[in-house]
């Protein structure tokens, strides 16, 4: 996600100054949240308390089985369990994981926070977080495999963004394109990301490392939560904002 912050005409771009302008504590807290998680979490390797080699492998297996979503136990009734998929939304399985999610939602999250309202962001963010990762598991409920990870709630974010602020432009960066910078409407580059999880979902067998219908669930939720709540309102005036297209995953 690389951009100079400016539009076409060398002004400063709208968007960095909405940033600055509007502290977004909801969306910022959740980011300080997961990287302080992560950093103390063995999934970080900073902590010399989990041990190094065999002993911080196993670690954190166990680790991602407590606080992960583990489709297998989630419909056995356990109370603990029923709290995974919101547990699991401020865990990360590594620093790609942890970077590639708080970049998105860096990028996204606080426009989307300044429109909906501080406490009604919050609860969109854990509810539809907690909605994506349980249908992720209604899907493969024989899994034992863990998951991790604030996706399916960025993901919704994405899709109350694409509502929000359909005209807002987006830089990204596409590898079939030599990583090229394009600058696109965020109701350009969206659907097409949406298309490539679509499309990495249909091929979901056995349960994938990344959630792919994880990613569509949330967005399809977000995007639904702000067509309801915000239809027939006036749309935002179109902002400029700066995003990755790509392999990394929201």
């Amino acid at each position: 996600m690389i951009g100079d912050g400016r539009d076409t005409t060398g002004k400063l771009g709208k968007v960095t100054a909405f940033l600055r302008e509007h502290p977004a504590p909801v969306t910022y807290g959740i980011i300080a949240l997961c990287c302080g998680v992560f950093v103390l979490s063995p999934a970080s390797g900073f902590n010399p308390t989990y041990g190094t080699g065999a002993r911080l492998l196993t670690e954190q297996t166990a680790y991602f089985d407590r606080w992960g979503v583990v489709p297998a136990e989630l419909f056995t009734g356990s109370a603990r369990a029923a709290l995974t998929p919101l547990t699991a939304l401020f865990v990360h399985g590594s620093w790609l994981h942890l970077l590639g999610n708080m970049l998105f939602l860096y990028v996204f999250g606080a426009m989307a926070e300044e429109r909906m309202g501080r406490v009604q962001y919050a609860l969109f963010y854990l509810i539809t977080g907690y909605l994506a990762l349980f249908a992720y598991a209604l899907a493969h409920a024989d899994s034992d495999q863990s998951l991790v990870g604030a996706s399916g709630a960025i993901s919704a974010v994405l899709g109350a963004f694409l509502y929000l602020f359909p005209g807002a432009r987006v830089t990204s960066l596409f590898p079939f394109l030599l990583f090229l910078p394009l600058r696109f409407p965020a109701w350009v580059v969206l659907p097409f990301w949406v298309a490539l999880q679509w499309a990495a979902a249909g091929q979901d067998t056995q349960g994938p490392a990344v959630a792919y219908l994880a990613h569509l669930v949330g967005f399809s939720l977000g995007f639904l939560y702000a067509w309801v709540r915000y239809r027939g309102r006036a749309k935002v005036e179109a902002t400029h904002a700066t995003a990755t297209e790509g392999d990394s995953q929201p």
